[in-house]
This record gives structure tokens, sequence and C-alpha cells, in this order.
């Protein structure tokens, strides 16, 4: 069993899931599940779908979060000041990722710039911006599975903050066959390639702000 069915099972009855409903789930395969199945999932089971597969996501920890807002902030305030259009939203939000029924993300943070995307259940399609920040549970997916996703998605730049090792690489997928790739660390000033680097995200001085550092 895959660690997303030991969850499940592991919780399914303090969820009060009711036997038939995690049958429904054990009698597919990984790669065989859609949105519908995952739209069924209780809300305390966090979860995502990539290509079929129910992938589960443990709760982040305080310094994670503590990221997210930080990031939020700096972007939320440029965009403000330049009277910008794009929108900032955190997880958990539903990204409907290829349009498809078998993709379900929830990117630690986005910006969205066109707002055709933006439906009442979350986003129908690929946002501009896709900010991931690892946990152990997530390293492995969001250093290879979600840059091949986001890249074919149609997705213009991705980051990973990675908080243990104080490091940030960019990957810039917008209008290159090969995408380009860009290695920080938290001393280091980041560019913000959707708003052509007029953005630099200052992580030495989010650092200095971090209740664990």
């Amino acid at each position: 069993m895959s660690s997303f069915y030991e969850e499940l099972e592991k919780r399914g009855e303090e969820l009060g899931m009711a036997r038939e409903e995690m049958a429904l789930y054990a009698a597919k395969r990984q790669g065989e599940f859609t949105v519908e199945d995952y739209r069924r999932l209780p809300d305390e089971v966090r979860a995502e779908l990539i290509d079929g597969e129910l992938i589960y996501m443990e709760a982040p920890g305080y310094k994670h979060q503590e990221l997210i807002m930080e990031l939020s902030v700096e972007l939320v305030n440029y965009i403000r000041a330049n009277k910008g259009s794009c929108r900032v939203v955190q997880s958990p939000l539903d990204v409907q990722l290829d349009c498809d029924d078998r993709t379900m993300v929830q990117p630690d943070l986005i910006v969205i710039c066109d707002e055709k995307k933006i439906v009442r259940k979350g986003i129908y399609g690929a946002p501009d911006l896709c900010i991931e920040i690892l946990s152990p549970s997530t390293r492995k997916k969001d250093c290879t599975l979600k840059v091949q996703k986001y890249m074919n998605a149609g997705v213009r730049e991705y980051w990973i903050v990675d908080p243990d090792k104080k490091a940030v690489i960019t990957y810039r997928f917008e209008g290159e066959d090969i995408p380009g790739i860009s290695m920080y660390t938290f001393q280091d000033k980041v560019p913000v390639g959707i708003f052509e680097g007029s953005l630099e995200i200052d992580f030495q001085e989010i650092l200095g702000r971090l209740r664990f550092c």
C-alpha cells in the first residue's frame, strides 16, 4: 500500500468515513484516480492528484507557513504599489493545472495574472508563478515531478525555497526550450522573472524576521 492508502486507512474512521467510502479508493490503483475522486476526500485529508495518482500531504510546520506569509507580503505590496492586476494566493487552493481530470495540485503560493483562470473552486489552468517551500515529505515531489509538470502546463516561473539549506532555485520556463535555472542563497536578492526583475525579494531581510531560522 502506498502512503496515501495507509494514511486514508489509518485516519478514515476517525474522520467519519464509511467503510464503503474507503473501499471506493482501495478499489482503484494509483494512476486511475480522477478529480472526482479527489473532490470526494474529506477536508481533513490533504492530498494532491498528479497524473491520476493521489499523494498524501502532511500538515506544514510553523517555519514553512511563516515563509509563505513573508513572500506573500512582498509580492502583494509590489503589485499594489504598481497598480497591477495579478493576484497572490496561498495554499490550500485547488489548481487544475492541466485542465483535465487527472491532475489537481496545491502549490504553496501562486501568482495568477489571467483572471479568466480564476473559477469558483480555485484555478483552472497554469498560474504565472508557483512557489513551493520544501519540507521533508515534499522534497522529492517538488524538486523533480513538479518541475516537469509546471513546465509542461505552461507555468511561466517556478521557485523552490529550501528553508533547511537556506537556498532558492528558480526556473524560468517562458520562451525557453530549455528552462533557465538560477540558484540563490538566503543572503541574496532574488529577482521575480514574471515582473522582468523589477521586483527583487531580499531573502536576507526576510531571514532576519523569521522566528525559526
